[in-house]
């Protein structure tokens, strides 16, 4: 027993440790949209080899998590994100390198993709598959489990919650893994038709089925698909951000959160952290 919490501690430290790596990279690299596309090239030129090598770190720490602790859920869909904007990352730094994408190799980029991927539904099949109750009961079982929520200020998640309410707070979950797993879709098929691939119009229609299973509104789904840079109307200067179905949905979702408890003070502030927003580098010429 006290080895198994030695173990799980263990785990967690990892875990946040690789978070805070992760969080400097995107600190790093993060723009405002004040910045010119110069200053993104700048930006991005100046702190891709520091910002690539903390993503990396924050991986490594995150897959040592896992080792030590195989049915982490959240380490997995942190290595899953981390993984999505290091390969963000290395996209905009080859178009601001202006490379001819033609001739450039996507392999590493691609493979980040993938794995990212396959992290993100390990999570979520894992989350799923254990309950959220579960997970919950636990958290809150012991009287330093308590202590510790007080201490950070977080006393509504000690009382008892409902079965209902902890079915929505599931099901809120799952959602936000769907929007995350969507905006990584959505950006890997950028990636594909820039380059020449076929299997960007695939990739975008599993994006579009995953902000459907988020919640997102089929005006923001039609939007999504319709001003994809695969679109000649793309271009007149009315290209979709993605970051709005994000947004939006987060607004939504806000506005419930004071009328329930927080479902995991670990799992949600992980999902609901933004990604690098880059995405103006590709729209440089």
């Amino acid at each position: 027993m006290a080895g198994d919490k030695f173990q799980e501690m263990s785990a967690l430290a990892l875990f946040h440790g690789g978070n805070v790596l992760a969080s400097m990279a995107r600190k790093k690299i993060y723009v405002t949209e004040d910045f010119s596309k110069e200053n993104i090239c700048e930006r991005i030129q100046s702190c891709y080899e520091w910002a690539n090598e903390q993503f990396a770190s924050a991986g490594e720490k995150y897959e040592a998590a896992i080792r030590m602790k195989p049915d982490f859920y959240e380490a997995f869909l942190a290595l899953g994100q981390q993984q999505f904007e290091q390969a963000k990352l290395s996209w905009y730094h080859a178009v601001t390198s202006n490379v001819d994408l033609q001739t450039w190799s996507s392999t590493k980029v691609l493979q980040l993709y993938n794995d990212a991927e396959d992290n993100i539904e390990k999570g979520l099949q894992i989350f799923e598959a254990s309950g959220e109750k579960k997970h919950l009961n636990k958290n809150f079982s012991s009287k330093n489990a308590r202590r510790h929520l007080q201490n950070m200020g977080l006393n509504l998640l000690i009382k008892n919650i409902p079965p209902d309410e902890i079915a929505t707070q599931q099901a809120s979950m799952k959602a936000l893994i769907n929007l995350l797993w969507g905006t990584m879709l959505y950006e890997r098929s950028i990636v594909e038709f820039k380059i020449g691939s076929p299997s960007w119009n695939e990739t975008l229609g599993v994006a579009a089925e995953k902000f459907e299973l988020a919640g997102a509104s089929p005006s923001d789904i039609s939007s999504m698909s319709k001003d994809h840079c695969s679109n000649n109307t793309a271009a007149n200067g009315q290209e979709f951000n993605i970051e709005e179905i994000v947004q939006a949905w987060n607004d939504i979702n806000e506005t419930k959160r004071w009328k329930r408890v927080i479902p995991s003070f670990r799992l949600e502030p992980l999902l609901r952290r933004r990604t690098s927003n880059l995405h103006q580098a590709s729209e440089l010429p």
